[in-house]
């Protein structure tokens, strides 16, 4: 066999070294490729964990965003619906928020965009009650004064303060209607006390100014003593009328002749109708008609019907009636009483309000004249009521059921 030539021996042997480093770099890219991909598998498994992570972390913030959403929005709408005031404010002064009540309250626009768009007063008070503690404030309201109590609540470090405003104008107006409500009363037992005290010796006095009317036998004497008697009927007409406001006991019912009680009226108050220069007359057809009623309480009723009509309608020329009349066709039959005179009569306005406690055209008088006698009519089972006749002068209506009250 003949020997190869060398330069294909060394060809072989460059070829037979190319092929096992040609092979050895396949290998080595091989096992570089392989672990490259299980690099990139890793990789990909890692980048979707942290994908996984990343979209729990934004549903968890989501969920936290949505419920904070929620959380101020509840605590929006809590602070718009309390009664009371709730205002924020800065340092600077800006007002971050004002709630409706608030904005109510101070009467500033809102929301208000600083502190001082608010009263002088409100200004004044949120800087001291800055400094610690509560503070009571009267401002000038649109239609009336206000009250409010305020109250400092810091937010720890932060630049912005929160002020409680409460309107307490209502339960100041009950603390002062209440401290007048016990004044008045203390006033109306005084009053009660003094009048019964008065009562007593009033009615002796009037007593002996009667019999001094009757046994004096000059007329000016006898003048005299009916001026007398004449003004402690008047004023005994207005302890009654004290006593019987604050103090209305029941009537005493017993069978009544209007007729007679009419005629004895009119027989009592003929010293004041002398006294104011009027006719006192008599023009009625209850004779013998009787009712069920307490005849000292009526009497108080015409003596201060009477006593508003002297007053009234006094003077030469001047009258005044006590007419009634009796209806038994109606159901209930029924009586009814009026009082007539020919004075300037009542004003359009008064007529309303005429019967109400503390109303008078009179200056100085208590207005309870009239009250007292709605009162006992009512307590009667009876009406009255006060108009203008149609020829001039006031007439006052009582109207009594004829079997008494129910």
């Amino acid at each position: 066999m003949a020997a190869m030539p060398p330069t294909e021996i060394l060809s072989g042997a460059r070829e037979a070294l190319a092929a096992k480093v040609l092979s050895q770099a396949f290998a080595s890219f091989q096992d570089t490729a392989e672990s490259l991909e299980r690099s990139y598998q890793q990789l990909e498994s890692e980048v979707a964990r942290l994908r996984r992570e990343l979209e729990e972390r934004n549903a968890e913030l989501a969920r936290s965003l949505a419920e904070k959403g929620r959380m101020r929005d509840a605590l929006h709408t809590i602070l718009e619906s309390l009664p009371c005031g709730v205002l924020v404010a800065e340092k600077t002064g800006s007002i971050s928020f004002l709630n409706r009540a608030g904005a109510a309250i101070v009467a500033a626009p809102q929301p208000a965009e600083h502190v001082s768009q608010l009263p002088s007063a409100l200004q004044l008070a949120l800087e001291m009650s800055g400094k610690g503690g509560e503070w009571e404030l009267e401002l000038q309201g649109a239609q009336a004064k206000l009250w409010l109590h305020l109250r400092h609540a810091p937010l720890g470090p932060a630049e912005e303060s929160v002020y409680i405003l409460e309107d307490v104008s209502e339960s100041k107006r009950l603390a002062e209607a209440r401290q007048r409500m016990e004044r008045d009363r203390a006033l109306a037992e005084m009053a009660a006390v003094l009048a019964h005290e008065i009562r007593n010796p009033l009615g002796s006095l009037e007593l002996f100014a009667g019999l001094l009317a009757e046994t004096s036998s000059q007329s000016e004497q006898r003048g005299w003593a009916e001026q007398v008697q004449a003004g402690l009927r008047m004023l005994a007409a207005t302890v009654n009328n004290v006593l019987h406001f604050h103090h209305l006991p029941c009537p005493q019912l017993a069978a009544t002749d209007v007729g007679e009680l009419l005629s004895g009226a009119c027989e009592f108050l003929q010293p004041l109708a002398r006294r104011a220069g009027v006719e006192l007359r008599l023009a009625h057809e209850l004779d013998g008609v009787e009712i069920r009623a307490d005849r000292h309480r009526l009497e108080q009723v015409l003596l201060n019907l009477a006593l508003n009509s002297l007053r009234a309608a006094s003077g030469p020329g001047k009258t005044l009636v006590f007419s009634g009349r009796l209806n038994r066709d109606s159901c209930p039959a029924w009586v009814e009483v009026e009082v007539l005179d020919d004075g300037p009569g009542l004003a359009g306005d008064d007529v309303e309000r005429i019967f109400q406690a503390g109303f008078s055209t009179r200056p100085g008088s208590p207005g309870l004249g009239l009250t007292v006698c709605k009162l006992i009519v009512e307590q009667h089972g009876g009406s009255i009521r006060a108009a203008n006749r149609p020829s001039g002068g006031a007439c006052f209506a009582m109207r009594f059921p004829l079997g008494g009250p129910a």
